[in-house]
């Protein structure tokens, strides 16, 4: 049985947050979900449905510390189930505190994050000769940190294929940025994920450009800098 925390009431249409709590051995877990319906479509690097294309649902669950499951896409459609979810979504992970997300809205744009940033470094690291998040036979195990930062952002038009890959690249750059005026010394965390939501294109094809220059670039990036850089602070 989950329980849920509304938002503010959208304009009609716009996609908004729930907040729901869920009991699962012995953990009380939250998630976020975006009841989209027809007519949109995601571009997204979610574990489940991930990709370019239509969606019914974003769903950003909470796990716990240590996670154990080796199917995380059949985890989610689990969840998404238990909330009577039809269709086909999309659904990201995370051990941080749902709860605790932040948000922010730009022109339209609204971006929604959770930020774990236990876990953090740099993209582009060292070559170790392990398999990533292996540690060293001879190095104790370091205590839990919750990482992943995930980011959702609803935009209000359509976008083109290339606009919304291009829109998942400005949100990525604009959390970095938030990343660094939060005082940290990194890029993210290597499990971060991306969701953008638009609505599906007509005949015209949607808008082309989404790089942080363009209209609709700069207000996602406003808004991911926003919510990204209001979930870092505390992790300073």
């Amino acid at each position: 049985m989950s329980s849920v925390r509304l938002r503010p009431p959208a304009q009609r249409g716009e996609p908004r947050a729930e907040l729901h709590d869920r009991h699962e051995d012995g953990h009380r877990l939250h998630h976020l979900l975006w009841r989209l319906g027809p007519g949109f479509r995601v571009c997204s690097s979610a574990v489940l449905g991930g990709g370019i294309g239509p969606r019914a649902w974003v769903l950003n669950a909470q796990v716990p510390g240590g996670y154990p499951r080796l199917d995380p896409d059949r985890h989610l459609a689990e969840i998404a189930a238990a909330e009577g979810l039809t269709g086909e979504g999309a659904g990201l992970m995370t051990a941080a505190e749902v709860a605790a997300y932040t948000s922010a809205h730009d022109g339209g744009v609204t971006a929604t994050v959770t930020t774990g940033l236990g876990v953090r470094g740099w993209a582009a690291a060292p070559e170790t000769g392990r398999r990533s998040g292996e540690a060293p036979a001879d190095v104790p195990a370091a205590p839990f940190r919750p990482g992943t930062v995930n980011i959702v952002v609803a935009v209000p038009v359509p976008l083109s294929d290339a606009a919304l890959v291009n829109a998942v690249a400005t949100a990525t750059e604009a959390k970095v940025q938030a990343l660094l005026d939060a005082g940290l010394d990194c890029s993210g965390t290597p499990t971060d994920a991306v969701c953008v939501i638009a609505p599906e294109p007509g005949t015209e094809g949607g808008e082309p450009f989404a790089g942080p220059r363009s209209t609709w670039g700069a207000r996602i990036a406003r808004a991911v800098h926003g919510a990204a850089l209001a979930g870092a602070r505390p992790a300073r």
